[in-house]
């Protein structure tokens, strides 16, 4: 992974470019105090304050220049502002003028980001490097990129690389660096005690095997918090199976994984005084004689028979089956990720993850999250009048529905069934995935939610250097 703690470094009046941050408020004021050759530079580039422009202005020597950039407002710089700059200005050490770029550092250090795994002849990376006085600011910030970078990572890497085994190697590797403990459960111990992971899992089982990972962390007399994510790290829809335009980037699939695990990562590597229990469902929904099918009947770990209308709709299985577990430890919070529904996306598009909660304080927390940290969220509905949806006639409950009607909704409600009902519980159906680039965002993988869920884990539970009264 890219070193991102090298792209921004304390500013110790080193040399490096300016760059003037404008606004379409501002830039008429601004432009009034440079230089004739200055103004004759954005002349002659056309430079306009339009929303990501920027130029470069000339000085006394060849190395010597600086560059202007328009932000949507120079008083409260979002996380993107400073994106794109960091995509195409030159490698070198760069200032911002009058200001100190707060959450902008991130936008800096993501737009860097590179997927170059695969390609045989990797792209030079030349480092872009943003200095800020505001030095205390730099390790969380590089933090919450290397967490990001992490899902967009195990999100790009194809399935035949990514499988089961693989995620639990990642989960190993988190573990071992915090001082974590890893526990795996596969193979006749998953069918007897994870018995909708395991149906899941099984056509795959030869090549690769499903498992329940977990991860336990923290105090034992900390509070204690569970994350839970969906790894399903390739799906064919099974024997309901996908078209391949739907198919082509199920790789995408464990996606709600990937959050979970760069979640538990930043919770270990911050220390946050929590006891946390990080769940991960992995499998691969595969087609072959020993496939669950349309029509079967399913026990649950927590108890419920479910009856399978739809093989696509594997998701919620899998993390039926592990918020069970979850809740078993009696958690004060549940939150889990997936890449679950895509009436979620029709509903909301591929930047907002849909987020359910039966806490309306939650709910407010992880919304405030989001907007502080330039990673939205949108609270929909748990509509317990959609519940009927879910009936059938020979199961306590179906994992689909006959009709097409509120997706996002009804999967959330079916998660519903197997959390503690006195839990406060957040569900992120999160897309994972930019089908176009944005500035500091490339098409690909992508962290949507992590840190909305990271902002409200930090402002519940870090009261380190807090008074009792903050």
């Amino acid at each position: 992974m890219f070193d991102y703690s090298d792209l921004v470094q304390p500013d110790k009046d080193q040399p490096a470019h300016a760059i003037h941050l404008v606004d379409k408020n501002s830039f008429d004021h601004w432009l009034k105090g440079r230089t004739v050759r200055e103004r004759s530079a954005l002349t002659a580039a056309e430079y306009k304050p339009d929303a990501y422009a920027h130029a470069i202005l000339p000085g006394d020597d060849a190395n010597d220049w600086s560059v202007v950039t328009t932000v949507a407002n120079v008083d409260d710089l979002s996380a993107w502002c400073l994106a794109k700059l960091a995509q195409t200005l030159p490698e070198g050490r760069y200032r911002v003028e009058g200001h100190q770029p707060g959450k902008a550092l991130f936008g800096w250090m993501t737009a860097q980001y590179r997927f170059d795994t695969y390609r045989t002849k990797q792209e030079a990376r030349g480092a872009r490097v943003l200095l800020t006085s505001d030095v205390g600011i730099i390790a969380p910030m590089v933090a919450e990129a290397k967490a990001t970078a992490l899902v967009r990572d195990l999100v790009n890497t194809p399935a035949a690389d990514m499988g089961p085994s693989a995620l639990e190697k990642q989960a190993d590797r988190i573990a071992k660096a915090h001082g974590g403990k890893l526990t795996v459960t596969k193979g006749e111990a998953l069918e007897q005690g994870y018995p909708m992971i395991h149906a899941v899992g099984r056509a795959a089982a030869k090549h690769h095997a499903p498992r329940l990972i977990e991860i336990t962390w923290g105090k034992e007399e900390h509070p204690r918090i569970a994350l839970v994510g969906k790894g399903v790290c390739f799906d064919s829809g099974g024997l309901d199976i996908k078209p391949s335009a739907g198919m082509r980037i199920m790789k995408k699939d464990m996606g709600g994984a990937a959050h979970i695990l760069a979640l538990a990562e930043l919770v270990m590597a911050s220390g946050l005084p929590v006891r946390l229990h990080c769940l991960v469902a992995a499998v691969e929904n595969a087609i072959s004689g020993d496939a669950f099918r349309p029509g079967d009947v399913l026990k649950s770990r927590l108890g419920p028979t479910v009856e399978i209308g739809n093989t696509d709709a594997e998701g919620r299985l899998v993390l039926g089956d592990a918020l069970a577990r979850a809740g078993e430890e009696k958690p004060e919070l549940i939150v889990d990720f997936a890449t679950l529904t895509g009436a979620a996306r029709i509903a909301l598009g591929p930047d907002l993850p849909a987020m359910f909660t039966n806490d309306d304080i939650l709910a407010d927390d992880l919304s405030k999250g989001g907007a502080e940290r330039d990673d939205p969220v949108w609270r929909l509905p748990l509509w317990d009048g959609y519940a009927d949806l879910l009936e059938t006639d020979i199961a306590d409950i179906g994992n689909a529905g006959g009709s097409s009607f509120a997706g996002a909704i009804t999967a959330a409600l079916f998660l519903k069934r197997f959390v503690p009902e006195a839990t406060p519980w957040a569900h992120f159906d999160t897309f994972a995935w930019r089908p176009s680039a944005k500035p500091g965002r490339p098409k690909g993988g992508a962290a949507l939610g992590l840190r909305a869920a990271w902002a409200m884990l930090q402002a519940r539970y870090d009261r380190r250097g807090k008074s009792e009264a903050a």
